[in-house]
């Protein structure tokens, strides 16, 4: 083995916890990480074949990501309010592969109606932070995307989960999620959550979709400017419904919006739906190794976006 391999630089051996400081997510030393990976599918349906350590170490490795993230379905058939202890054990053991190989983790309950589920929530992420106390992989994203809600009705549930976590876990970075599918950071920043430390917000877009140009970016822009902190856990190569057109040119613009912010930003999805925004294209195999004929378009350009982006750790 060589001295390279030996002492390869991880993400997380590079940056370590991270933390939120003068409006920004950061690292040890302060500066802005810049993470950057794939989010899983839904732990349910076609997606969740590829919740296995082979296409954890597959990813890290050949997708080079610095971040992942594991969305655990809450609310369809199947999902945690169903199945909580096989929801549980099937994204733990993705999890944990994710820390051993170095990169960080964003545990995501997958939920629109989080304010229906607070119970469910609580317990879950009590769970979680016991498990997961001073490990700096670990991110909390505690409400996908809230629907039609107010975010007066988000930031009840945040309060509540997050107070949850503390108890058990003082530092680790909480992302919250606000109104209109991840878009309101405007609203949110307007008041945020205050009292606790290490608080993240999310913030979704899907690069070609015609609702998700100049109005969106200037959302995130002003949410910025009032100092929230932010993360993309979920961006796409095209249209929110998951299909629809890739436009390789508004796709540009919004890396050079996320290269300009500094922010970290997670792709979705692992799965080979016949939709635009699969990575794979139906049939890939369940264990990784992928070759590109097994790529789609989307697969094609995030794989090469990644590895330019997360170069400094390969």
């Amino acid at each position: 083995m060589s001295m390279n391999v030996l002492f390869a630089q991880t993400p997380v051996s590079v940056n370590g916890a991270l933390s939120v400081k003068d409006g920004q997510v950061v690292n040890q030393y302060g500066a802005p990480p810049q993470l950057q990976g794939l989010s899983f599918s839904w732990s349910i349906w076609q997606g969740r074949k590829y919740y296995n350590t082979d296409v954890v170490d597959w990813i890290v490795k050949d997708f080079k990501v610095s971040i992942i993230r594991f969305s655990m379905a809450v609310q369809p058939a199947h999902g945690y309010l169903e199945q909580p202890d096989s929801q549980k054990t099937l994204v733990t053991n993705v999890i944990d592969r994710a820390i051993k190989d170095g990169v960080y983790v964003l545990i995501d309950w997958h939920d629109h109606n989080g304010y229906l589920h607070i119970p469910q929530s609580k317990q879950f992420f009590a769970q979680m932070a016991q498990k997961y106390v001073g490990v700096p992989n670990v991110i909390y994203e505690i409400w996908n995307e809230p629907e039609r809600v107010s975010w007066d009705t988000v930031k009840n549930y945040a309060t509540q989960i997050i107070a949850e976590i503390r108890k058990y876990d003082p530092d680790n970075l909480i992302v919250v999620g606000s109104p209109h599918w991840d878009q309101d950071v405007d609203i949110a920043a307007a008041s945020p959550i205050t009292g606790f430390k290490n608080i993240a917000y999310s913030f979704h877009f899907y690069a070609s979709d015609v609702n998700h140009q100049d109005g969106l970016r200037a959302k995130g822009d002003k949410a910025i400017a009032l100092g929230l902190p932010i993360m993309v856990t979920e961006w796409g190569v095209g249209e929110a419904s998951g299909n629809g057109a890739f436009d390789l040119q508004k796709n540009e613009l919004w890396q050079k919006w996320i290269k300009a912010h500094k922010l970290s930003a997670v792709n979705w999805n692992i799965t080979d739906k016949d939709e635009t925004t699969a990575l794979l294209k139906p049939g890939a195999p369940v264990n990784g190794g992928w070759t590109e004929d097994q790529l789609t378009p989307d697969g094609v350009y995030v794989r090469e976006l990644l590895g330019k982006l997360n170069k400094k750790y390969h």
